[in-house]
């Protein structure tokens, strides 16, 4: 008997899937292209010409990030046109938080077995979200790893660079006694306490996610697949017209473990949780876990995605402004000197 040849396909990579995966890519990242794109999907690298008119000392801001166990709920429900869309969101407002414009992005999706739909559903989150935030996505890698993954499932990572005025970089250096914190409302987890979450809630609970829960008033699936939110168009709208001392992305930590990054030496935040709602989903998790408080606050966000510092004559000029652009804000904190920390008081 003739001995079967061993090939590329055989040993699990399908490369025609690939060069599939590729064309629905390029289709979807050219919605993203503008005037600074020099190359096509497809090139070893991306070629990128940013316009600096009206820059003196132009910074570069970069940050990666990913989806995290988030990606489960998606493998649960077949449902992966939300995630690319997660991640362009959680990284623009990474980098948001020190005041720069995104100019590109880069995406890297690993899967055991390629499946051409699913890349372009995963394609069209990132298209979305690169077009909302007016940036390109620029290029990525797309790897097929037999036996590396299980089947179903994949791993999905981003890279962003931004630009920024050196002048007009936002680090919390100036954060001084009496300034206010403002938080900015979240949807749902965004991108964090996922394993808990799902520890929780299908683990403990045996929820399903198709089962709609009464305090939600949608399915657990659709609670738990809502999109991360990008803060970039009310924050450069206050940019222009406010000095933000600090901001943080609230994202793995929860409050106390972003804010701090953020603070000067002696300068401590209080943060009163009593001013603003915990969001149902968050509530609905704990029951279902039976989780305690401190162990809540550090996972997940608990509704506040985003926190601006101001001054506190810029307080309520601000919060009016957020309102108007559609934003739900709240005064949840102020500054205070001592031993740098953040508190959380009931």
């Amino acid at each position: 008997m003739e001995k079967k040849k061993l090939d590329y396909s055989t040993a699990g990579v399908d490369i025609a899937a690939a060069d599939r995966a590729k064309e629905k890519i390029k289709q979807l990242a050219r919605k993203t292209f503008n005037a600074s794109v020099l190359s096509e999907i497809g090139a070893f690298g991306g070629f990128f010409k940013p316009d600096l008119t009206g820059y003196k000392n132009p910074v570069l801001i970069s940050s990666a990030d990913g989806v995290g166990t988030k990606l489960k709920i998606a493998f649960m429900t077949g449902r992966h046109n939300t995630v690319g869309e997660d991640l362009v969101n959680h990284c623009v407002n990474d980098i948001l938080v020190h005041g720069a414009r995104p100019l590109f992005f880069l995406d890297y999706i690993a899967t055991g077995k390629l499946d051409p739909d699913v890349v372009a559903e995963i394609i069209m989150g990132l298209s979305h979200g690169c077009q909302n935030a007016g940036m390109a996505l620029l290029g990525g890698e797309t790897a097929e790893m037999p036996d590396f993954y299980p089947a179903g499932e994949y791993d999905l990572a981003g890279f962003i660079v931004g630009i920024v005025e050196q002048s007009k970089i936002v680090i919390g250096s100036d954060i001084e006694e009496g300034d206010v914190l403002i938080g900015l409302a979240s949807e749902g987890l965004h991108t964090n306490g996922y394993s808990l979450a799902r520890k929780a809630v299908f683990e403990i609970a045996g929820k399903s996610p198709g089962e709609v829960v009464s305090s939600l008033g949608i399915s657990v699936a659709d609670a738990l697949l809502a999109t991360h939110k990008s803060y970039q168009r009310p924050i450069f709208h206050l940019m222009e017209k406010y000095h933000l001392k600090g901001m943080a992305h609230i994202t793995g930590g929860g409050i106390k473990g972003n804010l701090i990054r953020i603070l000067p030496d002696r300068m401590r935040a209080i943060i009163f949780k009593s001013a603003w709602p915990v969001p149902p989903v968050f509530s609905f998790i704990q029951q279902c876990g039976g989780i305690a408080d401190d162990d809540m606050y550090p996972a997940f966000n608990m509704g506040i995605g985003y926190i601006v510092v101001v001054a506190a004559d810029d307080a309520a000029s601000v919060m009016n402004d957020l309102r108007t652009l559609g934003e739900t804000p709240y005064i949840i904190g102020k500054m205070e000197k001592g031993e740098r920390e953040v508190v959380l008081k009931a």
